[in-house]
């Protein structure tokens, strides 16, 4: 079923990011779990293989490659037990540097999304705030042009990279009476005056810098404006397909290493003097999580290929995310239970999993909002648009 999307150049890259990811990443993770620092060096390493250019144009060196090259490279991501490194590198490639590429002018695009391409520059989309979530149309942080410059004041949380990164793309109201009409894009340098990062203490995703970042009179240049001033909300908007079908893929990836790791400890773990795949009601569950992640993966793979097309797939986009992320919980959930006390220990990798998976549902939109963008297509047949670049 695979061969529909993945051809054999596909599954070359897969290998050998496999391979990138066995001899570069894993020997760092525990330490990087522990710690919560992701070392430098390794977004170096990546940019070096050409990992966070791979959808972006070969003006910028990037490789322009098809969206199922973004798959493999999320799927792999997950299978090296820490979601929280996956975050921090896909939250750099495809949340700052998406809107770089699509709303950036050529300046910003030749200084900061070729460096974001060849790993030299870090990047964090800030959207959330303290008192916003998800209500992006609620932000309350604002860019107030004053001569040749904008002030920027507010704050946003649960920014990923707020940390490592060297630059933020910002969402702020230049025009507040106007409500979601009156947002901008920014682009900010993280070593201008005002700014301050907090680093935040989660339950999983360990590895990954987490922030609170203020803004306190901010001041950026006119041309750090990315796009056209009040089209933010659609830009975000236009860009959310992506980040809810990034989420998805994230969580089918997981839910299958989950079930790969489990079956193979099932079948060497023995009770009653057989191995526990033998017994009917554990294989039984087993095989109803395969379906069910099967299933996810299928149709996620069908919204990616329409969205590589051009497509606007927004209601597909947050349908896999709802749907993906609420059955990768159960599928690990039930997988930590097959071992037993030995599922609730650190040193076996479904007790991180298990944490990790729990932001899938939350990230990038709550499950609750995603039923409620639905409930306004479905049953009151509002449509959304792309913005009008």
């Amino acid at each position: 079923m695979n061969s529909i999307y993945f051809t054999e150049e596909h599954q070359l890259f897969r290998k050998s990011l496999q391979d990138f990811l066995h001899k570069e990443v894993v020997p760092h993770i525990e330490k990087w779990e522990k710690t919560g620092t992701i070392e430098r060096f390794i977004w170096k390493k990546f940019g070096e293989m050409g990992f966070f250019g791979l959808k972006y144009p070969e003006a910028y060196g990037g490789l322009n490659l098809d969206l199922f090259y973004t798959v493999i490279f999320l799927e792999e991501l997950q299978k090296i037990k820490s979601s929280g490194f996956a975050a921090a590198m896909w939250a750099h490639a495809y949340l700052a540097m998406t809107h770089l590429n699509a709303e950036g002018d050529e300046r910003i695009k030749q200084e900061y999304l070729t460096a974001s391409i060849t790993g030299d520059k870090i990047g964090a989309l800030c959207i959330s705030e303290p008192f916003g979530g998800s209500d992006v149309a609620g932000m309350r942080t604002t860019a107030v042009k004053k001569g040749d410059k904008y002030i920027i004041n507010g704050s946003k949380t649960f920014i990923t990279n707020g940390i490592y990164a060297d630059y933020y793309v910002v969402a702020a109201k230049t025009n507040p009476e106007l409500g979601n009409k009156g947002i901008s894009i920014f682009l900010v340098d993280t070593t201008t005056k005002g700014i301050a990062a907090t680093k935040l203490d989660k339950l999983g995703w360990r590895a990954s810098d987490t922030a609170e970042i203020s803004f306190d009179n901010v001041e950026i240049p006119l041309e750090n404006l990315m796009g056209e001033e009040g089209k933010g909300f659609p830009y975000i908007m236009q860009h959310f397909a992506l980040e809810r079908l990034i989420m998805a893929i994230n969580a089918h990836a997981r839910a299958e290493y989950a079930i790969e790791y489990t079956l193979g400890y099932m079948s060497e773990r023995e009770a009653f003097g057989k191995s526990l795949d033998k017994f009917q009601a554990l294989r039984h569950t087993m095989v109803e999580h395969a379906t069910e992640v099967e299933h996810i993966k299928v149709f996620n793979y069908a919204a990616v290929a329409r969205l590589d097309k051009g497509e606007y797939v927004v209601k597909e986009a947050t349908m896999a995310k709802l749907k993906s992320t609420k059955v990768a919980d159960q599928t690990i959930y039930d997988c930590l239970q097959m071992l037993g006390g030995y599922g609730y220990m650190e040193e076996y990798p479904l007790a991180r999993l298990s944490r990790d998976s729990r932001l899938g549902p939350i990230g990038g939109g709550t499950s609750e909002i995603m039923k409620e963008i639905l409930s306004k297509m479905i049953i009151d047949n509002q449509n959304y648009k792309p913005a009008v670049e």
